[in-house]
């Protein structure tokens, strides 16, 4: 028996990503860019060690459409290395495709340059390659757009619950075929891969939610858990997940996860890659955990005290910061927070070797408020955001949720 081909299936890069962190002068890259660009740089590491026989990335390579230049050759010479280890599949995603079918992906150029040992999978095909262990067929299902799925299709006089179900109708049948195609096309010893880029009904969402562009297709997991398939490598969702976990009837149908964090929203995610060892009917894959940038969130109650900055700095010093991306919620009564020293408590942040303080939120009890609270001119802007969600009765989760995107948007608008 021949031995299993050892695949590298890894997603959503974005690089791009520029939130929580200064600008590199020697680099001209945000620090934040670098820790894309490192993790990236791992997972090559650990691939050259374990002989990789197929690189698959499942889409996303940057956060935009328009990526920068200085960016787009950052990756281009990290693919081009995992190209030279390996064949290597580039599944377009939703961050890569442009919205007009007429205009070029960010992935076309490996295209357009012929670039050796690399297929850029813009479209659902199903291909065979060969690698140092023998052959894999692989199917290949990017991202669906919209206007290309129903470009047959007259959606006149169709909801848009009916044009939903015409999409996942339409999207259904082309996974079908890929399996039929990899049925009818390997032999019984030849492994089979599909990748796609896409939303799968029952996958547990994090706050990429508030990066995605455009209104999603969903896919049926049991379009995808088909034993025609040995292992079904996904991208689009950040969180890791095997979607049929303890299913001994489907292959593992399994989101990687980002290389790296992206925001608070995944504070409390592991990141990486997956490791395949593909054999026809087999599948021993395992998660491999990336050494992705530690985000901190620390809530301090200093309300009814009288030292509410050493309550905060006897909190600081209670954890390790090193390096980390912090961002600090203090709730305060109006007496607490005028003998709360700021200052001193950012200098303490910086002491404790910071990589980026995310924010110091107050959150302040009032009792009897005007229409925002204290005069406007002596709060910031986050604060008076807050006040507005609050007199417009947004509920607290989605207050919260607002709250920290645009703390995002103020922390890339100071970068």
């Amino acid at each position: 028996m021949s031995e299993p081909i050892r695949v590298l299936h890894f997603a959503d890069a974005h690089i791009g990503m520029e939130n929580y962190g200064k600008i590199d002068a020697e680099s001209g890259l945000s620090r934040r860019v670098h820790d894309y660009l490192q993790r990236i740089d791992e997972m090559i590491a650990h691939a050259r060690e374990r002989d990789v026989d197929l690189v698959v990335f499942a889409g996303d390579a940057f956060r935009s459409r328009n990526p920068d230049p200085t960016q787009q050759r950052a990756f281009a010479r990290r693919i081009r290395t995992l190209a030279q280890l390996a064949p290597t599949v580039l599944l377009a995603g939703n961050h890569d495709l442009p919205v007009s079918a007429a205009k070029a992906s960010t992935m076309d150029i490996y295209h357009t340059l012929d670039v050796p040992n690399i297929w850029v999978a813009l479209d659902y095909e199903l291909r065979r390659i060969s690698t140092k262990r023998g052959d894999v067929m692989v199917g290949a299902a990017p991202y669906p757009i919209r206007a290309r799925l129903l470009q047959d299709v007259s959606t006149r006089g169709l909801t848009i619950a009916e044009q939903d179900a015409e999409l996942e109708r339409i999207q259904g049948e082309k996974l079908a075929e890929l399996a039929r195609q990899a049925e009818a096309l390997a032999d019984e010893t030849t492994p089979r891969l599909l990748t796609g880029h896409f939303s799968v009904d029952g996958a547990v969402w994090g706050s990429e939610r508030l990066v995605m562009l455009g209104r999603d297709v969903t896919v049926d997991l049991e379009a995808l858990a088909d034993r025609r398939w040995d292992y079904v490598a996904l991208g689009h969702v950040h969180r890791h997940q095997n979607l049929t976990k303890e299913r001994s009837d489907a292959p593992p149908v399994v989101y990687c996860g980002s290389l790296e964090r992206i925001d608070f929203g995944e504070e409390a995610e592991i990141k990486g890659f997956c490791w395949v060892e593909l054999a026809r009917q087999r599948a021993d894959w395992q998660f491999i955990e990336s050494k992705a940038r530690e985000m901190r969130t620390l809530r301090v109650d200093c309300r009814d005290i009288d030292s509410p900055t050493r309550r905060a700095l006897d909190t600081l010093k209670q954890h390790s910061l090193d390096e980390a991306i912090v961002r600090l919620e203090l709730r305060l009564t109006p007496e607490s927070e005028a003998l709360l020293d700021e200052g001193a408590i950012i200098e303490a942040l910086k002491r404790a070797g910071v990589f980026h303080i995310a924010g110091i939120r107050k959150d302040v009890e009032r009792g009897g408020r005007t229409r925002l609270g204290r005069s406007p001119e002596g709060l910031s802007p986050l604060e008076l955001l807050e006040r507005y969600f609050e007199t417009r009765g947004v509920d607290a989760a989605r207050r919260e949720a607002l709250l920290e995107r645009a703390q995002d948007i103020i922390n890339g608008a100071m970068a």
